[in-house]
């Protein structure tokens, strides 16, 4: 079972039918994410097939380690299996 693991706590946790995995990424379902966890960021990037993504900040007892989870609001067609999925990196610890 794919879990997102940070400060040691779970922030996401679903079963493997749920995820999408993309270029190595766990992508979690939003439904699974414990969104009291996630802050909104300004930060963006831009991936030339998937499109525009934007980021959270993961905030566990007050630690906060930014930009941490990425999300595309609006990706582009070849990537709309990971709509509605955040994926998780920067020392959060992703297991499959």
């Amino acid at each position: 079972m794919p879990k997102a693991v940070w400060n040691g706590v779970v922030i996401a946790e679903a079963l493997d039918t749920e995820v999408e995995i993309v270029e190595h990424n766990i992508y979690f379902p939003v439904e699974r994410i414990k969104r009291e966890y996630l802050k909104d960021s300004s930060h963006t990037t831009m991936c030339p097939w998937k499109g525009v993504a934007s980021y959270y900040d993961v905030e566990v007892d007050g630690k906060v380690n930014r930009n941490a989870a990425w999300y595309y609001p609006t990706p582009s067609e070849a990537a709309k299996a990971i709509k509605g999925r955040v994926a998780f990196w920067h020392g959060v610890e992703v297991s499959h």
